[in-house]
């Protein structure tokens, strides 16, 4: 699993000129999933985003997670981030799950996130064409790989 998880102070998910999520000050996190992910990428995922420090404790100094803070998450599925772009111009997305396998993955990651969390979790919608809007505090954006953990 991949991720790229951006500090916003808002986010909003539109689908069909609709508001389907939106979250204040948290993470917006966009979930790509490859083919050979499993659970227990789900929870080491899940587990290092919440307790990653990149909040701004009282002196500016980015000390504090997401539960410290209890700030909110959109969480949006996106296999484009497993692109492959080493021949050609066209990327490649071999590597991306299919959705067969991708949604159930994806609906564990939300349920886990949930998971004895209270502050808002909403999310966009699995295989659907969708706008995100959003601030972007910092800026801080982190990429994080399941395949690569060391």
């Amino acid at each position: 699993m991949r991720v790229v998880i951006q500090r916003v102070s808002q986010a909003e998910v539109v689908i069909n000129h609709k508001s389907v999520g939106k979250i204040g000050l948290g993470l917006l996190i966009l979930l790509g999933i490859e083919t050979d992910d499993h659970q227990e990428d789900i929870d080491w995922l899940v587990h290092k985003i919440k307790n990653l420090r990149i909040f701004d404790d009282r002196q500016g100094v980015m000390n504090k997670s997401l539960l410290e803070i209890q700030g909110e998450a959109l969480i949006i599925s996106q296999f484009t981030l497993h692109a492959k772009t080493k021949k050609g111009h066209r990327p490649s997305y071999i590597h991306a799950a299919k959705p067969d396998i991708a949604l159930p993955l994806y609906e564990a990651f939300i349920r886990k996130f949930k998971e004895n969390f209270k502050p808002q979790v909403a999310t966009g919608q699995f295989g659907a064409r969708m706008s995100v809007n959003l601030t972007n505090e910092g800026p801080v954006t982190i990429i994080i790989d399941t395949k690569n953990k060391i």
